[in-house]
């Protein structure tokens, strides 16, 4: 059995796994504010709450860069005092189990292609919508990381005037003072205001489609995320918006979807230990 954790600035989750499940489930309220030792004591009593002896690893997804081997997590997004913390090290030696550590967009990426919308594909991006742009990139049914899993962060290319981060994320939604939720909610009453709106989110994830094609020509896009619960209200947006890209036989033969998986990041981080 292992212990998987999707550690983010606004919730900590974490579950046990065993054959492919989550387990015992909880997610408390992150103390992102604190500071650094504060945060790492609220992630260890956690874990404390649903250790058994049956556990034999930690794998844990983190919003940052991170050194994977030593398990070193920098400048973690949304926990401001989380500059370098030696994860790995500090919770091997509290609870002597093995522990491994990668980017959460990549642990979402990884779910998807071992439980998920990806398990028919060989070559897969995972892609997470929410407060910001994540992404995972699967070779091989493998994680491509490449330099301190720093491979796949697509939300920062240059797009318009910014990057693809704050148009096919919540920052899309902040420039017209809304949230995707409120959006969302609009749309399916058919206010037209709100279709549009969707509309236009469409065609900028459609860019970013077209990116990602670009770069990795993927057989599949998963796409996950809270936003992606709306993906009806801008999914044909999107697709007309990918079918400007030049290369058809790549444009015709990739699938992109949204995820039906809830515990996508879990199961990869649990994962990562395999």
């Amino acid at each position: 059995m292992k212990l998987s954790i999707d550690l983010g600035g606004t919730n900590i989750r974490i579950a046990q796994v065993e054959g492919g499940k989550c387990l015992n489930k909880v997610s408390v309220p992150c103390l992102a504010q604190q500071d650094a030792s504060t945060v790492l004591n609220q992630l260890s009593q956690l874990i404390r709450s649903v250790m058994t002896e049956e556990v034999d690893g930690i794998g844990i997804g983190v919003p940052s860069i991170v050194d994977p081997q030593k398990g070193i997590v920098y400048n973690v997004a949304n926990i401001s005092s989380w500059k370098e913390i030696h994860l790995k090290e500090v919770l091997e030696e509290e609870f002597k189990v093995a522990v491994a550590v990668n980017n959460d967009s990549n642990c979402f990426a990884l779910g998807e292609c071992l439980f998920g919308e990806g398990r028919s594909f060989s070559h897969m991006v995972g892609i997470t919508i929410g407060t910001g742009i994540g992404a995972g990139v699967i070779v091989g049914r493998r994680l491509y990381c490449g330099q301190y899993v720093g491979a796949g962060e697509i939300g920062s290319l240059p797009y318009l005037d910014s990057d693809f981060e704050h148009y096919c994320s919540s920052f899309f939604f902040k420039r017209y003072d809304t949230t995707g939720l409120l959006a969302a909610e609009k749309a399916a009453q058919g206010e037209q205001t709100a279709l549009e709106l969707w509309k236009e989110f469409g065609k900028h994830l459609g860019n970013l489609m077209k990116a990602v094609l670009y770069t990795y020509a993927p057989q599949a896009i998963v796409l996950g995320g809270g936003i992606v619960s709306a993906f009806p209200f801008f999914k044909n947006a999107m697709e007309q918006t990918m079918q400007s890209f030049p290369y058809k036989i790549i444009s015709d033969n990739v699938s992109v979807v949204a995820s039906h998986q809830k515990d996508s990041s879990l199961l990869g981080a649990a994962a990562l230990l395999e």
